[in-house]
């Protein structure tokens, strides 16, 4: 019995030796495994490092980084290392999403990832004090976030053909830099209280959207000189519209328009109006122009069609008025 004790017990020992170094060799090779991924890591990161330097140029004294129609459906970190770029030009590069360390790119003047697949908007966005034009069109984004608000030098954003942004936060009525904005092909159904907060903005796209009416409120656009509104259902513009002193052009096309205010003819900068394609009440002619010239100048749904609108407008109303006031001639039976 004490024989096989000790054979038993010499088993074990050299078991537990074997077990050891088992563990001991598994350990290695794991950890040789992972300093071989790790090398492979900044292996890559060196190459795309690389290829993203590749793909830096200077333009204007600018350091932009320029790629097109070439895959990069995500951002390295590595890119951290060309923090000295003031512009993002990446179009129809399949990109997912903004890096969450955007907001680490402190010199960025230009951001433009327009015609992409980018979903969302990260809130490290408004670390970027000093971005002055934002261009986010042809994406899949479906809301902005508040933080967009802090990027205070912002002079131009472009949101067109997302489809499904419906609102904007109201933070952004801040943006007291922005002059340029484009909500064209979503799906506002109003004009945002944010954009009617905004003081300098002179250029705005809501145009194919679902708006169904103006707010009076469009009244304090007092910067605004041109706005496109064609291919929602708007019915009837405001009389406060005639309030925009500013304003030189109105795209009004493809509507639900009925009438034409009588205010707008008292509009001083308007230069430029549409409205072609609205079941307007009137039918009007407009005079035949006097020369070849005169009529390949001449808009048939533009400022001089709309102000003949007006006038036939006044004219209808004006005779409707007489006939209510005018006492129906007296009959004599006897006569």
């Amino acid at each position: 019995m004490s024989g096989n004790g000790v054979c038993a017990g010499a088993v074990n020992a050299v078991k537990e030796v074997w077990e050891k170094r088992i563990q001991i060799l598994t350990e290695d090779l794991k950890r040789e495994k992972e300093f071989k991924q790790k090398l492979v890591r900044i292996w890559e990161e060196r190459v795309t490092l690389t290829r993203l330097k590749e793909k830096v140029t200077r333009e204007n004294g600018r350091v932009i980084l320029k790629i097109e129609q070439e895959e990069w459906k995500t951002l390295p970190s590595s890119l951290l290392k060309l923090n000295q770029l003031q512009e993002w030009q990446l179009h129809r590069t399949g990109l997912l999403k903004i890096p969450e360390f955007i907001g680490r790119f402190q010199n960025l003047i230009v951001l433009d990832l327009s015609r992409n697949t980018i979903s969302e908007i990260p809130r490290g966005i408004g670390l970027l004090t000093r971005l002055q034009e934002l261009t986010l069109s042809y994406n899949k984004i479906k809301t902005v976030p508040p933080e967009l608000s802090n990027c205070a030098s912002l002079e131009k954003l472009e949101l067109a053909v997302n489809r499904d942004i419906c609102e904007l936060p109201p933070e952004l009525g801040r943006l007291t830099k922005l002059t340029h904005l484009d909500l064209s092909m979503n799906s506002f159904t109003a004009i945002p209280a944010a954009v009617l907060s905004m003081p300098a903005l002179e250029w705005l796209d809501l145009g194919s959207n679902q708006l169904e009416q103006l707010p009076d409120a469009i009244e304090r656009m007092q910067s605004l000189h041109t706005l496109w509104l064609q291919r929602n259902e708007i019915a009837c513009l405001p009389e406060s519209i005639s309030s925009l002193k500013n304003l030189g052009t109105l795209v009004l096309c493809n509507n639900k328009l009925q009438d034409i205010p009588a205010c707008m003819g008292e509009m001083p900068s308007l230069r430029f109006v549409n409205f072609r394609d609205n079941p307007l009440r009137l039918e009007v002619t407009l005079p035949a122009p006097e020369s070849t010239e005169e009529e390949e100048k001449q808009e048939l749904f533009g400022l001089q069609f709309m102000r003949t609108y007006i006038q036939e407008s006044r004219r209808q109303a004006d005779a409707a008025a007489d006939c209510a006031t005018t006492p129906p001639a007296s009959t004599d039976p006897d006569g």
